[in-house]
């Protein structure tokens, strides 16, 4: 388990707390003789080099710009509740309280969103700015600030930036974060000056990680090198409407109105704007090769909040007071994104000492460091929650150039052009030229010598235009062009009922949630908002497309009023976690072609209406219970298969028999948890994983496979040595949802071909399914002999899936000491792939926690001061406060922290409180 931490500024120690203190410093003073020794860029830190960072958390402090004194109240974790009188008060306290816990990670945030990223990190960041700066989500949130948001945002975005501001003031990196005294060794970096845009471009960060299906566009095209149109299709199957039920179940699309209606007649098939698309069966040959080099710098680029657009997942569900014992609604959430140190989550509450046109915010929940207001949590009426709806915002088009130009509708039309010079730490500045097209998609590929040398030569249908100077792949997001997502922020925040969350709804652009909601009258809602493009007949935005041609557009949006909703369904309750949002024979729209496939949602289906059937009433703690399911879904597909299986050999006999009478949980200290995972690795590795290019296969994975090259000599039988290319939480088969269906479809046909392997001097053929299930079983005997050690009365799932918090930047690149004092870890953890407790890994890299539930939450619309939350770290973003990673035992164990919310509950649980004065 992780180091204890000490106590914080202002708090006195208790016994256990010195103990701790004398832990640090003598780890402090070990530190501080080596460094003197000449280890360390030959400097030196103290304990008050550590201590000088952490905030002040009583007492009192003049900001000027206040009108009234500010009141921020901590509790025994750190959490702060700011208490103001005027709406510009308590925004700009808010961005001096989060600047005093998290202020380094705000920092490597706007560098990262406005690719600066090197003037900080040096020339290892260049690529990645480039990048960056070739989306430019920092031009685009100008212009938003600019031109979209509304007067009252902008005061707000102003007055959090002022706050940032007067925390920063007079202050030396040292003062404000250990990281920055490491960056002092090699460069001269200082912090800058906090601006309303950098609070704005956050959300685009957000949205890149959440953009839906642009990775299975990638993935779909580079398979067409090794697999063909059947065998793709086989391994991205339909979304299962009849077992796995979408989010919205009541009401249809009206195709008389164009809305969507609570009732209505249903337009089936009547639409244009994309119903029944089969899309582009395959992508011009040569492109794989090109979407290869996209794939590499993509995968480069560092996650604002999730695993690179992969494996993003999120359950939220509402139960409506007629199932709960308070007789009011209970909500829940719990996102899943990256495991990151700090979390990406920063809880607080914004209170108004009075409600009034002069102060009209009283809400608690989750923000992000860098941000104002709440994105996630309550106010005095209603509660909120998030889910990624998964709807496809992003296309690819494979554009043809000529001279300084692309040909469009046979026609050459100029890009759009700009430069963008990239400062560098301890090096030279460089200067990179953006080039977009006159709708304003940026061409991905100028950012990577090989997809330019590749665009050259590669081949095309015989319909496609002439070569000339190769082709290029541009970007279309809806995120690229200028919203009012920071306007719903703030509009949810305050809204006090259905219709005004709704409205507020509308103005969020990007990225497209799923918005659950409750309220104190005892109303739940669903609601999808978002920019949702729509398409031309024959384009369902599954494939990359061709630039040239103008039938290939986007034709428009989904009209606010035609996107999907439910408010008070018979049933009692909503569930969303990443399912099909609504039946494809109700809606005539196509959202996306990628669903998430339902199995935690029907999990937390399952759960509700068995408590329900059973005739009991839902509690908070049954909310609780829910979230940390550890129940496999594939493991009740599977396992009564492997246990038919007749294995002669003792060892592996003796690890099957660990999964008879298994009840398919997968707990830490579970064996049979690990030895299912095990097998079910390595079977998606035999049936499919050494199937696929080595593009989405794990880096330096290799095989001896047919060769492929078609410019040598024709020659059926020979074998080429070819390597995996991918990282090891990105490559493929990962085990998702998506490969639970995959292998449901073909579990039956027990001589299917994804079954059949060929003889290897070392193996022998398979060829049916439980000829390759024995393989499997065998493999993943001696592959947890080798992890854990032959005896399995010691193995447990725990062991192999262990989750460690690693800081985002110094953190995984710094020197081993640094990465030593800011780390955490490991825990071993239940729960698993696709479950409702969703500790992701990915199959194909190995058995480490990739993605986490990142905070979860359960709102007692009875009683507010009722809720619970946790985090997965703590409030503070400084390594060695008590607030680091004080949260995360807890998180890890499934338990959940007293949310107070009433001044009284509050004041109850407050351990410091400081007073901002004018």
């Amino acid at each position: 388990m992780p180091p204890n931490t000490t106590a914080s500024s202002g708090q006195k120690p208790g016994k256990s707390g010195r103990k701790k203190g004398r832990k640090a410093r003598l780890f402090l003073i070990v530190l501080v003789l080596a460094i003197i020794g000449g280890i360390a860029f030959g400097a030196y830190w103290s304990v008050s080099t550590v201590r000088a960072s952490f905030p002040q958390t009583k007492g009192s402090i003049k900001l000027d710009g206040l009108s009234g004194p500010v009141n921020v109240k901590r509790d025994g974790n750190g959490i702060p509740q700011v208490y103001a009188s005027s709406d510009e008060d308590l925004f700009m306290a808010q961005g001096f309280v989060q600047a005093q816990d998290r202020f380094y990670e705000m920092d490597v945030r706007r560098h990262m969103t406005s690719g600066r990223l090197s003037e900080m990190f040096g020339k290892g960041q260049v690529k990645n700015d480039e990048f960056l700066r070739t989306l430019g989500w920092n031009r685009v949130a100008q212009k938003e600030y600019d031109t979209k948001l509304s007067a009252s945002t902008k005061k707000y975005l102003q007055a959090y930036a002022k706050g940032v501001n007067a925390y920063l003031k007079g202050k030396d990196g040292k003062d404000i974060s250990l990281e920055y005294a490491a960056l002092g060794f090699s460069n001269d970096y200082t912090p800058q000056q906090w601006t309303p845009v950098d609070s704005v471009a956050w959300l685009k960060a957000m949205a890149w990680d959440l953009r839906g299906n642009m990775q299975d566009e990638i993935d779909r095209s580079l398979m067409t090198s090794r697999l063909g149109p059947k065998q793709i299709a086989d391994l991205y199957p339909e979304y299962p409407y009849s077992r796995n039920k979408a989010i919205v179940q009541e009401g249809a699309y009206d195709s008389v109105t164009g809305t969507y209606a609570r009732t209505g007649t249903a337009s089936g098939a009547s639409s244009t704007a994309g119903t029944g698309l089969t899309g582009n069966t395959e992508a011009p040959a040569g492109f794989q090769s090109q979407l290869s080099g996209l794939y590499d710098v993509l995968d480069t680029v560092p996650t604002a909040v999730g695993v690179n657009g992969n494996g993003i997942g999120s359950n939220s569900w509402v139960v409506s007071g007629s199932h709960t014992i308070t007789g009011k609604p209970l909500l829940a959430n719990d996102p899943h994104l990256s495991a990151s140190l700090p979390s990406v989550w920063y809880q607080m509450g914004l209170h108004c000492t009075a409600l009034s046109a002069k102060c009209q915010y009283d809400v608690a929940g989750y923000t992000f460091a860098g941000m104002p207001g709440v994105v996630i949590g309550h106010n005095q009426d209603i509660a909120w929650g998030m889910t990624n709806s998964g709807v496809d915002v992003t296309d690819l088009y494979l554009e043809k150039i000529t001279g300084e130009g692309y040909e469009y509708d046979g026609k050459v039309r100029p890009f759009s052009t700009r430069k963008e010079t990239i400062k560098v730490a301890g090096g030279a500045s460089k200067t990179i030229v953006v080039r977009s097209t006159e709708d304003g998609m940026p061409l991905l590929s100028d950012r990577d010598d090989e997809l330019v040398k590749v665009g050259k030569k590669a081949t095309v249908d015989a319909g496609a235009p002439d070569r000339g100077d190769g082709y290029a792949i541009a970007l279309r997001w809806t995120a690229l062009d200028p919203g009012n997502s920071m306007d719903a922020v703030f509009e949810m925040d305050k809204a006090s009922d259905w219709t005004e969350f709704r409205k507020a709804s509308t103005s969020f652009d990007v990225p497209s949630q799923n918005l659950v909601y409750a309220d104190t009258e005892g109303n739940i809602g669903y609601q999808l908002p978002g920019r949702i493009p729509t398409r031309a007949e024959g384009d369902d935005g599954s494939l990359p497309s061709p630039g040239w041609e103008s039938k290939y557009r986007w034709t428009g949006y989904i009209k606010q009023s035609a996107l999907p909703y439910e408010y008070n369904p018979k049933r009692g309750y909503i569930v969303t976690a990443n399912q099909a949002v609504v039946d494809k024979d109700k809606y005539p729209y196509t959202l996306t072609t990628d669903w998430g496939y339902g199995t935690r949602s029907q999990r937390i289906n399952d759960l509700i209406e068995s408590k329900i059937n059973g005739g009991g009433k839902i509690s908070t703690d049954d909310m609780r219970q829910m979230q940390l399911d550890n129940s496999s879904e594939i493991a009740k597909l599977i396992v009564p298969k492997l246990l038919k299986i007749d294995v002669a050999d003792p060892d592996v006999r003796q690890a099957q028999k660990l999964l008879e009478g298994w009840d398919y949980t997968q707990d830490s200290d579970s064996a049979a948890a690990a030895y299912f995972n095990a097998t079910w690795r390595n079977i998606l590795k035999l049936a499919f994983g050494n199937k696929l290019p080595k593009e989405l296969r794990v880096k330096g994975q290799c095989l001896n496979v047919d060769r492929v090259d078609t410019t040598g000599p024709a020659d059926a039988d020979q074998k080429v040595r070819e390597c995996g290319e991918r990282d090891a939480d990105q490559a493929q088969p990962d085990g998702g949802d998506r490969w639970f269906e995959v292998v449901r479809k073909i579990i039956n046909d027990e001589k299917n071909d994804w079954w059949q392997l060929p003889k290897t001097r070392t193996q022998k053929a398979t060829d049916t399914r439980d000829e390759l299930f024995g393989r499997a079983l065998r493999d993943a005997r001696w592959e947890l002999t080798a992890k854990l050690g032959k005896d399995i009365d010691t193995w447990s799932w725990g062991r192999l899936h262990r989750l460690f918090l690693k800081n985002q930047t110094l953190g995984t690149e710094g020197p081993r000491f640094l990465q030593y004092m800011l780390n955490r870890g490991p825990w071993k953890l239940g729960g698993g792939e696709a479950t409702v407790n969703a500790t992701g890994w990915n199959a194909a890299g190995g058995y480490g926690v990739v993605w986490v539930p990142s905070m979860r939450m359960v709102v007692n619309l009875g009683d507010l001061d009722k809720s619970k939350w946790i985090n997965l770290s703590g409030a503070s973003g400084h390594a060695y406060s008590a607030h680091y990673t004080d949260q995360t035992d807890l998180w890890a164990k499934g338990e959940l922290l007293p949310w107070a919310f009433s001044d009284k509950a509050v004041d109850k649980r407050t351990s410091d409180t400081l007073v901002l004065e004018p």
